[in-house]
């Protein structure tokens, strides 16, 4: 058992550290004032600009296989760039990467879909979630019905990220209602490529932190055969593979969010005074600070751990759920103690720290929900499908 980042992991790790320090922190400050104006996070063409100094730094497609140009460093590594991009609010993703089950597609449609959205030329997103269909994935009702060679779809989706900005959309629909009730949801369901022409529209959720997903309507969309992604019948598994990968980088991004949040506090508490003395120097605020340390050390291992364990070619959806679970709650209890410890200050948004306790509370909810995660976690410790300890 190796407990140590490589000599290469560190070395990107420290690389993608500066290039958060140079490239995004120093645009905090506008993207704050610009939303509280209202406005975009960043002006448009701003991310496009980053993504590509990111490249000239031999960052493109991170996590892309090397046959489509990108540079495949791995579960592991993409847990380290994830906790040192989410060490700013500033929102930045790398560029030429895709969703993970684009890669399922055919010739055809690797070549019309997945290459423009790693060229960043199409934007995708994914959509399972309906109104009535949540945590409960098996209870999705939006339908696809064959007529000749399309198909036709009708229903509704919720909560989707991107959506708002999406070319096209991959989208669950039951195909074969008998089958899907059958087998309770398992099969009957397929992924369809939707172009955005196609039909469907998207309408702007607003919600209590600066992320907007939106709603997706399909009324009569006509979808041609050809754009089934996967099986037929068998989208739900494709669904589970793009949630699962989801989990885990929560985690993954909570940490390095409470690790930026925890150094905000360490260095208000030297420098802020009452009766006297620096409040460092209070036990209230050691302790406070002492708990958040403890919390993102086992958030961290916990996240490396599903993160190696997928690297290792072996299942980790017990261990991604793990993260999650823990990561989201670990984000929620620092963010309120850096909050506490900033005091009234730290409840402005002249700093970042109330914006970042909106946006953590979501993690507790968005791609499995804490209960969902514990009925996981639990089910496969009562069925034994995982044992305790190593």
């Amino acid at each position: 058992m190796h407990l140590r980042l490589t000599d290469e992991q560190k070395m990107v790790q420290q690389t993608i550290r500066k290039f958060v320090e140079k490239e995004l922190m120093p645009l905090e400050n506008e993207v704050l004032r610009r939303e509280r104006e209202g406005k975009p996070s960043l002006p448009e063409g701003k991310l496009q600009e980053l993504r590509l100094k990111a490249k000239e730094a031999g960052f493109w497609g991170i996590n892309t296989p090397e046959e489509y140009g990108g540079a495949d460093l791995g579960q592991m590594m993409m847990a380290l760039v994830y906790m040192e991009v989410s060490k700013t609010f500033v929102p930045f993703t790398f560029g030429g990467s895709a969703d993970n089950i684009l890669y399922y597609g055919n010739e055809e449609q690797k070549k019309k879909y997945l290459l423009p959205t790693i060229n960043g030329e199409k934007k995708s997103c994914f959509a399972m979630t309906e109104p009535g269909a949540g945590s409960d994935t098996t209870n999705i009702k939006m339908t696809a019905v064959k007529d000749g060679n399309e198909w036709v779809l009708n229903g509704e989706k919720t909560f989707i990220t991107g959506g708002n900005e999406a070319d096209f959309v991959m989208a669950i629909a039951i195909t074969d209602k008998e089958l899907h009730q059958k087998t309770r949801g398992r099969e009957g369901v397929t992924c369809f490529i939707v172009d955005r022409d196609m039909g469907w529209k998207s309408e702007f959720i607003h919600t209590m932190g600066e992320w907007g997903p939106a709603g997706l309507v399909f009324d009569n969309v006509r979808v041609p055969e050809e754009n089934i992604l996967g099986e037929l019948h068998k989208g739900y598994n494709l669904g589970l593979e793009w949630i699962g990968f989801a989990r885990w980088v929560v985690g993954a991004r909570a940490v390095g969010t409470a690790e930026r949040l925890l150094q905000m506090a360490i260095d208000y508490a030297k420098e802020r005074e009452t009766f006297g003395k620096p409040i460092a120097e209070r036990q209230a605020i050691q302790w406070m600070i002492a708990d958040s340390a403890v919390d993102i050390e086992a958030a961290r291992w916990l996240v490396l751990n599903a993160a190696w364990t997928l690297d290792q070619g072996e299942d980790n959806r017990h261990y991604a759920s793990m993260a999650k679970l823990y990561g989201a709650n670990m984000g929620n209890r620092v963010v309120d103690k850096v909050m506490q410890i900033h005091g009234g200050m730290g409840y402005t948004r002249e700093l970042p720290i109330e914006r970042w306790y909106r946006e953590a509370r979501l993690w507790r909810i968005y791609d499995g929900t804490d209960e969902i995660q514990r009925l996981i976690i639990s089910r496969n410790l009562l069925k034994g499908h995982v044992k305790l300890g190593i």
